[in-house]
């Protein structure tokens, strides 16, 4: 899983970018950890730590107007998706200027109308079906947009996600599945859920083009991102990819993890994608001191700022949890068409009305068989077929195009 050696994979501006992310992730989760302590957050807290590169990346391999669906440890993907940190602390500490007007404590939250984001569903796996339906309403529409959401190794051990990368694959629907596999399911490690090396290799089921990548390594998974992305939005179908990471933290704040070695922590802490972005900056000459210290100072203003902002809005007055629970005519829902409806009309969407089987699901690989033919002796046509437990899975990575060209 190393990275391609090539010099010159991002633009200046790219580089600057995914790292005023990605240190905007990691210094928005110290400060949410400092306002826990203080007892200013309604709730529980699920931090990211660790796994900043894997948010940030498949994020930034988007394009304007795609869609995605988050979860709990995804705080990158919202910045990169435009929400502030403000949204995230509001939200936290559940007050009326939040994106949900205090009334869910955790990153709940979603809009479809600017940011494109679907909320995620506490119900694992479920986000898979919706985004794949999302997806699929996108091509619908002409809209050419590409979904993506996430999920965890215990994720995927749930029904939904069998169901939903089914249904996305049968329908070959435009959706980017990112799995990572941060090592733990709460406090069962990946090897007590599933006998499998790679967890990639779950989409193959599916007949799912899948990757596996280190997802510590920033620039490596935003090439494979943009290739997924890409192939996606081409109408090849759903990719999956498994970026290996590490939760460096308790499932949450309350969790203090004592079921992870110390050793692990400590393996992984030398691997933090932070640092090894910092070091791939130096290495690559991508900035200098004087570049670094500006988006530090830029980040320290900003979350000043929104914190203040956060402290000083109000709880929501108890009137307000009556409002919003049905719909009255609050908002309208209304399809955004970038394509003629009649190519969706007869004549143009005419189609035979029978299905097409190829072999008659037969193990020829040759023309489809007479329905009478007997098996003549000495056919060459296997029996059998031993379908070994490892399989090559696509891992070609390619240098990615700039964000200003897609």
């Amino acid at each position: 899983m190393k990275s391609d050696p090539a010099p010159q994979e991002l633009t200046h501006e790219e580089a600057l970018e995914l790292y005023y992310y990605m240190r905007l992730n990691r210094s928005l989760d110290e400060l949410l950890v400092r306002l826990f302590r203080q007892n200013k957050i309604v709730g529980g807290l699920y931090g990211s730590l660790g796994q900043e590169a894997t948010s940030v990346g498949t994020a930034y391999a988007l394009a304007e107007g795609d869609w995605i669906a988050p979860l709990i440890r995804n705080v990158g993907s919202l910045l990169v998706h435009g929400y502030k940190p403000r949204d995230i602390m509001t939200q936290y500490m559940a007050r009326v200027t939040s994106p949900t007007q205090g009334k869910d404590g955790t990153c709940h939250f979603g809009d479809l109308k600017t940011h494109h984001v679907v909320s995620p569903i506490s119900m694992l796996g479920d986000l898979i079906p919706v985004m794949t339906g999302v997806a699929m309403a996108g091509r619908y529409l002409g809209q050419k947009i590409v979904a993506m959401t996430w999920i965890g190794d215990g994720g995927t051990s749930t029904g939904a996600f069998h169901e939903g990368m089914n249904f996305a694959a049968v329908q070959r629907a435009p959706l980017v599945v990112v799995l990572e596999n941060n090592q733990w399911a709460y406090s069962t490690p990946v090897n007590r859920q599933a006998p499998l090396r790679d967890f990639a290799d779950r989409a193959r089921a599916y007949g799912i083009t899948s990757y596996t990548v280190d997802g510590n390594d920033l620039v490596a998974v935003l090439r494979i991102a943009r290739e997924a992305v890409d192939s996606a939005r081409q109408g090849h179908g759903p990719v999956l990819i498994e970026a290996k990471n590490m939760r460096m933290l308790g499932h949450a704040q309350h969790d203090p993890a004592e079921y992870v070695p110390r050793e692990m922590f400590e393996y992984w802490k030398a691997r933090d994608p932070l640092s090894r972005y910092e070091n791939y900056l130096n290495q690559h000459k991508l900035w200098d001191e004087k570049e670094k210290a500006a988006i530090h100072a830029r980040i320290e203003r900003e979350l000043a700022a929104d914190l203040e902002f956060a402290e000083n809005s109000p709880f929501p007055p108890p009137e307000l949890a009556e409002e919003g629970v049905y719909c009255n005519g609050c908002h309208i829902i209304e399809a955004q068409w970038r394509r003629p409806k009649d190519e969706l009309m007869p004549p143009k969407s005419s189609v035979k009305p029978e299905w097409t089987i190829e072999n008659f699901g037969a193990m020829e690989t040759g023309a489809a068989p007479a329905a009478d033919r007997t098996q003549p002796q000495g056919s060459a046509v296997e029996s059998a077929i031993v379908h070994a437990t490892h399989t090559d899975r696509k891992r070609k990575i390619t240098a990615p195009a700039s964000r200003r060209a897609r």
